[in-house]
């Protein structure tokens, strides 16, 4: 089961969200609030409150419609900083001209999950199907280059002084 929270409007450009949403990517909500508490980036604080959001949005499903959710095993699936509206704005500049900049916008996503039986169950079954597919598809092609290799004519290149 996943749980979102949604931050729309932020007014950060996405790559600085970004640098503090990858420090908690894949971390314990715990661990993650902890990180953002003690992370000195101007957004850590909006990010902090974005997750401790999806932690209460957990909460509200497990008590109302009656799912099991283990909060002590949550973790940060997914974060993501996505380009918003940019605010064009017009900079004074010497001998009466101007320069033109915008101010980016960020929409930010956490995405929780429980890690649980089901999951690691569900990873087991697609990480064994890669396994198996993968050198199936590698085979062919190194013996198609082998055979490739050995068939390949000699090719003499002329030279300028042989005339």
């Amino acid at each position: 089961m996943e749980f979102k929270a949604k931050a729309r409007f932020i007014r950060v450009s996405p790559q600085k969200a970004r640098l503090v949403l990858d420090l908690i990517k894949g971390k314990r909500v715990e661990d993650a609030l902890t990180t953002l508490q003690f992370t000195k980036k101007g957004i850590a604080p909006a990010v902090f409150q974005l997750v401790r959001s999806a932690v209460e949005n957990a909460n509200y499903l497990s008590q109302e419609k009656g799912l099991d959710v283990d909060v002590d095993k949550l973790y940060v699936r997914s974060a993501v900083a996505n380009d918003g509206p940019r605010m064009k704005r017009i900079r004074p500049a010497p001998m009466g001209r101007a320069y033109r900049y915008q101010r980016r916008i960020a929409h930010l996503e956490v995405v929780l999950a429980e890690k649980g039986a089901q999951n690691q169950a569900e990873m087991a079954t697609v990480v064994g199907e890669e396994e198996t597919e993968a050198p199936a598809k590698a085979a062919p092609k190194k013996k198609a280059k082998a055979a490739g290799a050995k068939k390949k004519p000699a090719v003499r290149k002329k030279t300028a002084g042989a005339r």
